[in-house]
């Protein structure tokens, strides 16, 4: 007869799962601060029940089970997280004076550092659950237009590769009805996002170069030269701020006349990993010392620069384990 399983056994068992579990957290909820809320939230919920766990699912499955109801619950009455895109606005303006809105409850990008790619083969579970391709940023996005339960399911089903009987005991839904939400949940997101199945591959050396003549023309305040970096159709976008930008010279005209920098020297930008994507923390010049900006992520559509995402939330740069003020002196 084997002993009952411990509250000190599920904390050895279930904590290597943290990072697997924050990431489909963020998926569902597209917050890194809501995800691990609800990843803390979840084991606590496990924690009190595992006296009861049974042993007739894997463990992952069954902490995953918890996962996505704490999430669901989360996720009653309140709004998706848009990016500015998302709001169904035309692109705006660059001249046009800028507009906050902090009232919306904005997507997060989330450091690779909490559920970025596990290191792990193609079939083992923590690696499929954080690959780049599971992560990136308009795909975070995109499940947004999905409502709650089409996103949970096809979270499950196209992400986890659960099958559809498993989803619908998850949810405690028929398997025909599991199916059905799945096909409508495929279609919505097929027009407004590339396939999951698209891959994420490492940057190119091209891309690199670019990516260093990017860093380039912001610290040293050559913004014309970004024209050719861009994609003709590139999208800057930059929450909490309502309007979105599309194509190099909007993008080019926008930096030269909305941002605060103005001269070489007054930006400093620290590669960070976020949503498998390049990633830069921004830091701007004030009172002598670089102060913390935004966080920017990038989108590569070949060896172009297709999307540009600026978080203003300071609260991130906490999240991403970077300092409010840089330790570098402006020179």
């Amino acid at each position: 007869m084997t002993d009952k399983p411990t509250n000190e056994d599920f904390l050895r068992l279930a904590d290597p799962m943290r990072r697997e579990l924050l990431a489909h957290c963020y998926r569902m909820m597209g917050s890194v601060h809501d995800a691990e809320d609800l990843v803390q939230e979840t084991y606590l919920r496990a924690w009190r029940a595992y006296d009861g766990f049974e042993g007739r699912s894997s463990l992952r499955t069954w902490l995953y089970r918890i996962a996505t109801t704490t999430c669901l619950t989360a996720l009653e009455g309140r709004n998706r997280r848009p990016l500015p895109t998302g709001l169904g606005a035309p692109s705006s303006e660059a001249s046009t004076p800028l507009v906050q809105d902090t009232e919306v409850p904005w997507l997060e990008p989330v450091p690779d550092a909490l559920a970025g790619a596990s290191t792990g083969g193609a079939d083992d579970p923590a690696s499929i659950v954080t690959s780049r391709e599971s992560i990136r940023l308009a795909l975070i996005a995109a499940l947004q237009h999905l409502p709650a339960r089409q996103r949970a399911v096809l979270i499950l089903r196209d992400v986890l590769r659960w099958k559809a009987a498993e989803v619908a005991e998850a949810l405690g839904i028929s398997t025909a009805a599991a199916n059905s939400i799945l096909q409508r949940a495929r279609a919505q997101l097929n027009q407004v996002s590339p396939s999951l199945d698209d891959p994420v591959e490492p940057l190119t050396p091209e891309q690199r170069d670019k990516l260093e003549r990017y860093v380039a023309a912001f610290e040293s305040y050559d913004i014309d030269s970004l024209v050719d970096l861009f994609t003709k159709d590139a999208v800057w976008e930059m929450p909490p701020f309502v309007g979105w930008y599309q194509g190099p010279e909007a993008i080019v005209e926008l930096t030269k006349t909305q941002c605060p920098a103005n001269q070489a020297g007054d930006l400093k930008l620290v590669p960070v990993g976020a949503n498998g994507q390049p990633a830069f923390a921004v830091y701007h010049l004030r009172d002598g010392e670089y102060h913390q900006f935004a966080i920017m992520v990038l989108t590569f559509a070949g060896e172009h620069i297709s999307h540009v995402g600026m978080f203003f939330e300071e609260q991130l740069f906490e999240t991403f384990g970077l300092p409010a003020v840089h330790p570098s002196p402006a020179k």
